[in-house]
């Protein structure tokens, strides 16, 4: 398939757009992450649509609220956003859910509520299964490592970025990221 700039990039929430706080209910702890606010003012400029596609399973664990993960996603809304379209999952690894990354269900409703095709998305996220979830939707990935991905996922990853604008860069350069097998 060929190589084409994308209507829309998903993006992972936690270790991709913002410091990663382990079942984060306070949003006086969301820091950005370098690069983050550059990367989507320039799909902005370009008028690429933005989205977050976030697991958050502290909710059926009972370690965070609704309420609080919604108060998180409100302050990285105000500091990096807008946002064209925002999916949680609040569903625990067991609960057979759908929506949670790896499983596709997310970025599929983001794309639908962004009235797009998977294929027209890029999802930009830091673990396995965000890229797992961009490949079971139909769409191209770019892994941004951190310190939680393991060596595994980076070397099974189709296209790898050194932080948030390298990968933006990437999927908007004529002959960047190959759509996804």
């Amino acid at each position: 398939m060929a190589n084409r700039i994308p209507r829309a990039v998903l993006f992972d929430r936690d270790g991709t757009l913002i410091r990663d706080v382990p079942y984060n209910g306070d949003p006086s702890l969301v820091e950005p992450m370098p690069t983050a606010a550059e990367a989507l003012a320039e799909l902005r400029a370009r008028g690429i649509r933005i989205g977050v596609v976030t697991n958050q399973s502290g909710i059926a664990r009972g370690l965070l609220s609704s309420e609080e993960v919604d108060a998180v996603n409100a302050r990285v809304d105000r500091l990096l956003g807008p946002f064209d379209v925002w999916r949680v999952c609040p569903h625990g690894v067991d609960d057979g859910c759908t929506c949670r990354k790896p499983a596709p269900g997310m970025l599929r409703a983001a794309c639908e509520a962004l009235a797009i095709s998977p294929e027209e998305a890029v999802m930009i996220g830091d673990i396995g299964a965000d890229m797992a979830a961009a490949t079971a939707a139909g769409m191209r990935g770019v892994l941004v490592p951190t310190a939680v991905t393991r060596p595994h996922e980076i070397a099974a990853a189709a296209h790898v970025a050194s932080d948030v604008m390298a990968a933006v860069r990437l999927v908007l350069a004529e002959g960047g990221a190959d759509a996804a097998a």
